[in-house]
């Protein structure tokens, strides 16, 4: 009496074609991560008539100039100049740094401000255009 031989079929999955799905999404988002292009930002525009204290303000032009409080500085003295400006408030949890940046000017120079006050533990504030009645 001759036996049947089973034949066993082995649970196994074949990762070949996965790891192509997986190479081609990753050339895939690679690819398109180089061409994003983050365009400048246009200062929002408020219709709040609250006015935020002034108490240091920083402009940052498109030409590239900074003016401290009215008058022109230098980039890299505005860290030790808002420094001072800090020391002589009366009030130093109530100090804030007040941004206003042109249209056209790269969104990395306002950011690097904002680090500015939090490295000196202030506010800081963006000053948004008014709208156009």
């Amino acid at each position: 009496m001759a036996l049947k031989r089973r034949i066993r079929i082995t649970p196994e999955f074949s990762m070949s074609s996965l790891t192509d799905i997986i190479f081609l999404l990753l050339i895939f988002f690679m690819l398109t991560s180089t061409m994003v292009k983050l365009d400048m930002y246009d200062l929002p525009e408020s219709e709040s008539k609250t006015v935020a204290p002034v108490n240091i303000t920083v402009a940052i032009r498109k030409n590239g100039q900074y003016q401290f409080n009215g008058k022109k500085i230098a980039p890299a003295a505005i860290r030790s100049r808002v420094r001072m400006a800090l020391a002589t408030q009366s009030n130093k949890d109530k100090a804030t740094l007040t941004i206003v940046a042109e249209k056209g000017v790269p969104f990395r120079k306002v950011k690097d401000m904002m680090k500015v006050a939090n490295s000196l533990k202030m506010r800081a504030i963006i000053a948004t255009k008014a709208p156009k009645s």
